[in-house]
């Protein structure tokens, strides 16, 4: 059987911990930070794990990611 394909896209933007959970960079930091809130860039550095059906999505576009 030929090995399925991960999403290159996928393996660009999200990590998986060695429980399972999904990290993906916080949203909505791309552009427009002068509208935002300093609470909310604050709020928004680093990482977040995502929510269970989110992550069971990504988990699909990354076969072999533990």
């Amino acid at each position: 059987m030929p090995k399925m394909k991960t999403k290159s896209s996928a393996k660009k933007r999200f990590k998986t911990t060695a429980s399972g959970k999904v990290l993906a960079a916080q949203a909505g930091k791309r552009h427009g930070m002068i509208k935002r809130t300093r609470k909310f860039i604050r709020d928004a550095r680093g990482t977040t794990t995502l929510s269970a059906p989110d992550a069971k999505i990504v988990k699909g576009y990354m076969p072999y990611d533990r």
